[in-house]
């Protein structure tokens, strides 16, 4: 599979935007984690060649929107990725999450009709290689706490920050 990457500056972080030859997202990751990005590609889909490239514009048009303040900038971006049925059907659960808003581990496993398996749902939420547009982090411990974010909990809470800044729904 060939592949684009683009490293584009944003105020969160500079994000590593992989893009394949339709112009579809396959990883979004952050610049320090760019060995995790490797790993997942490799994961997903074992012979990839990546070469630098621009992302289309509707993607980096659509993060900045976001980043500027509208949160639901991301629900239009067109994904893909690897991975297995269940972990797909988990990250397609994720981008449900209302911008503004968490669930628990728990409550993402009920909403895959799979309530006993919390840890696989956790699982599958680490093995996401399209970070904030699948927003994975938005999900956090059944006690409230931010838990279990790769691409580190600083992060993790600085988009829930943005988002609830911004967001028109009340968060919990």
């Amino acid at each position: 599979m060939r592949l684009q990457l683009e490293r584009r500056a944003f105020p969160i972080s500079t994000l590593l935007l992989v893009t394949d030859d339709a112009g579809v997202l396959r990883a979004l990751e952050f610049a320090d984690h760019e060995a995790r990005m490797h790993r997942l590609l490799q994961s997903h889909y074992h012979d990839y060649t990546l070469r630098d490239g621009a992302a289309p514009t509707s993607i980096t048009e659509a993060l900045d929107a976001y980043f500027e303040g509208d949160p639901d900038a991301l629900a239009d971006i067109p994904v893909a990725t690897g991975g297995t049925s269940f972990q797909r059907e988990v990250w397609k659960a994720l981008r449900e999450i209302s911008p503004g808003t968490t669930i628990s581990y728990g409550e993402l496993a009920a909403n895959v009709g799979r309530p006993s398996a919390s840890r696989a749902v956790g699982a599958a939420n680490g093995a996401n290689p399209i970070a904030i547009v699948v927003p994975c982090h938005r999900v956090i411990g059944g006690n409230g706490t931010l838990t279990g974010y790769a691409s580190g909990l600083a992060h993790k809470q600085w988009l829930l920050n943005h988002e609830r800044r911004f967001s028109r729904v009340v968060a919990r």
